[in-house]
């Protein structure tokens, strides 16, 4: 089954370069130069996963992630892998904290983009009816609806953050290095000073928590990692 992933970027020699390089990989890519016209691409049509460029002539990616996310583009569970400039910690962080799944640095390897898509795609709903929810007390997550539920209430997270989430609760009380969280999730070692995973925990403790500046639920072992505590009132 071919994957279909929409590209908004306004380097038209790129998208054409990546449709070439991804089509016989079974990934088939659409191209819209402007956030405006990708808008109307999403709403029009459904799209696997979306490739977004930060600089954009009309809008920033991070509007475009903004309105998407806000479910305003009729995709807000697309997954999106963010495109940012070399060495901008602050794109990379605000694109995360807006709901995107990846960031990949420009210039980029077409291998390196297209591993990234892959993990994001695989990232999509499995088949129903193969894992029981996971409880702790007042806290459930269905893993094979994706969904994350507060006194019954649905709480939105990105689906890296959903297998964030998932990873910890897995291993409730055993401490998870951010090394090990990102190998698990995403399948490769972190890099030095990438502090990716923090800004993602901080929106799952945001969902979650009652008071996310004082988190009980997703615990910070200062030097070691992360634990998913269960607490004492479940």
């Amino acid at each position: 089954m071919t994957d279909r992933i929409l590209i908004i970027d306004d380097d038209r020699a790129l998208a054409a370069m990546l449709a070439e390089y991804l089509e016989p990989l079974g990934l088939k890519l659409s191209a819209a130069d402007s956030a405006t016209a990708g808008l109307a691409m999403l709403q029009r049509e459904p799209y696997d996963a979306l490739i977004l460029d930060v600089m954009l002539p009309d809008l920033d990616g991070f509007e475009v992630a903004r309105r998407i996310r806000g479910g305003r583009a009729g995709a807000r569970d697309i997954p999106i892998l963010m495109l940012t400039a070399r060495g901008d910690e602050t794109d990379r962080i605000v694109g995360l904290e807006l709901g995107t799944d990846d960031y990949l640095p420009k210039p980029f390897n077409p291998r390196e983009l297209l591993a990234r898509l892959r993990a994001i795609l695989r990232r999509r709903v499995p088949g129903a009816g193969r894992n029981p929810p996971l409880r702790f007390g007042r806290l459930e997550i269905d893993r094979d609806a994706r969904s994350v539920r507060v006194d019954g209430e649905a709480r939105e997270l990105t689906s890296h953050q959903f297998d964030l989430l998932c990873e910890l609760a897995n291993h409730a009380g055993r401490i998870m290095s951010r090394e090990a969280l990102m190998e698990r999730v995403k399948g490769e070692a972190l890099e030095a000073f990438d502090r990716s995973i923090d800004v993602h925990i901080s929106r799952i403790r945001a969902a979650i928590e009652d008071d996310p500046k004082t988190p009980r639920r997703i615990i910070t072992v200062r030097g070691a990692g992360y634990v998913f505590a269960r607490l004492q009132d479940d």
